[in-house]
């Protein structure tokens, strides 16, 4: 059957957060770099569609496919293992502590943020002919974005910093669903499908994702965008990294592992 019934793939969660835990420090780098770059890559391709069509919902609907690479390959992104890997600890494997949590953690958000920083630079001389011209049409979208979704944030005060957490919860509900998505089938089509619903939705409904903030935020400034450094960093994605924190872990971690891990089948040693 192609299908994992919740009380086998919840192990299968609990077992990924504790490899991620325990993976070299090189090797965390290089696969979070490369979830960074490629859903970097993605958010640029969601842009473009969406400026060359004038339908956010394309866009949004063609996005999926990053997240879906990424995935495949093996790469890990901050969302994904703010949701898998406290469960290792919450299960009590052996070795797992709270400081090699956040070891992970550190690890990978540096990794994504490289890589998203990489993609934002290589696409800012592909808006701008290598800087000799004025951006075109999808940096200049891109530079509106980020202009909108920090000051547009500041603008509200703590009601804005409350929306923008929220939206930071959202965002990691969905997105940790389409990693769970991705346990539950043994067929890369079903793999495929299980990732692409919630990755959609959260993209076409402008939840707030770190790593895809990553590359947008530096890219808008990069393109000209009216707005700082501290204003990305404070109206964006300190709030947001928490808002993932807390959505991804609290709506499908930890749901998932209380009514389904008593069910589980015993890990053998």
């Amino acid at each position: 059957m192609s299908y994992l019934v919740p009380s086998e793939f919840v192990t299968k969660m609990i077992d990924a957060g504790e490899s991620k835990i325990f993976m070299s420090t090189r090797d965390t780098l290089i696969r979070a770099f490369m979830a960074g770059a490629i859903l970097a890559l993605a958010a640029a391709f969601a842009i473009t569609v969406t400026v060359q069509t004038g339908s956010p919902l394309v866009g949004a609907l063609l996005f999926p496919v990053g997240f879906i690479m990424l995935y495949l390959m093996g790469f890990d992104l901050l969302t994904g293992v703010f949701m898998l890997t406290p469960l290792a600890w919450i299960d009590k494997r052996p070795g797992v502590t709270i400081a090699g949590i956040l070891r992970n953690w550190g690890l990978v958000f540096t990794g994504n943020f490289v890589g998203a920083f990489t993609v934002a630079v290589m696409m800012a001389i592909v808006f701008t002919y290598g800087f000799s011209v004025e951006p075109n049409a999808v940096g200049q979208k891109i530079a509106s974005i980020g202009e909108a979704r920090t000051l547009g944030y500041a603008e509200y005060g703590a009601a804005g910093m409350m929306t923008l957490f929220i939206r930071g919860m959202l965002c990691n509900w969905m997105v940790s669903m389409g990693v769970v998505g991705a346990m539950i089938s043994t067929s890369v089509s079903g793999k495929v499908i299980a990732m692409w619903m919630p990755i959609m939705l959260f993209f076409a409904m402008v939840f707030e994702h770190s790593v895809v903030n990553m590359f947008l935020f530096p890219s808008a400034m990069i393109m000209g965008g009216d707005f700082s450094v501290m204003d990305y960093l404070i109206w964006n994605e300190i709030p947001t990294v928490l808002g993932n924190l807390v959505g991804g872990l609290a709506f499908t971690g930890l749901t998932l592992y209380t009514t389904h891990i008593k069910t589980a089948p015993t890990r053998s040693l």
